[in-house]
């Protein structure tokens, strides 16, 4: 019952450009995901691409909390991030599924260290239902607003 009060009382973020912009971005990976599967993630890795670039970057897991995909922090692929929390105590990532699987997509704040950074920052992730080889799971993306 916490997990979908923490998601009702979810806002959104300003409005802005950069909220359109990854939105756009979820929802085209999303469309690759569910063609390709996990054969598309060497392609979604690429540093200076449009799917990776600056401190913007996209992440992949299922919806048991086990990470497929980060391409900014590789080192969390292959683990299973289940009652993990931010700085906050937030845990994001039930928080991130609960949204998917009652709306399908939409937004969450968490507390998470931009890229080469080990302080955390407020960011807004934007994240969809996605099949991955069939399995259920989300792709989400976000930015920092500060």
């Amino acid at each position: 019952m916490l997990i979908v009060n923490l998601v009702n009382a979810q806002e959104s973020p300003p409005a802005s450009e950069k909220a359109k912009q990854i939105e756009a971005l979820v929802n085209k990976a999303a469309a690759l995901i569910e063609s390709k599967g996990k054969a598309i993630f060497p392609e979604l890795r690429k540093k200076d691409s449009e799917w990776f670039h600056g401190d913007t970057y996209l992440f992949v897991y299922d919806l048991k909390s086990n990470v497929l995909l980060n391409a900014a922090f590789p080192a969390r692929e292959g683990i299973n991030a289940k009652g993990q929390k931010d700085a906050n105590g937030k845990l994001w990532h039930e928080v991130s599924i609960q949204t998917v699987e009652s709306k399908g997509s939409g937004w969450v704040d968490y507390m998470y260290p931009k890229p080469g950074q080990t302080q955390p920052s407020r960011k807004w992730a934007y994240v969809k239902a996605v099949k991955v080889d069939g399995i259920p799971g989300l792709v989400g993306s976000g930015f920092y607003p500060e």
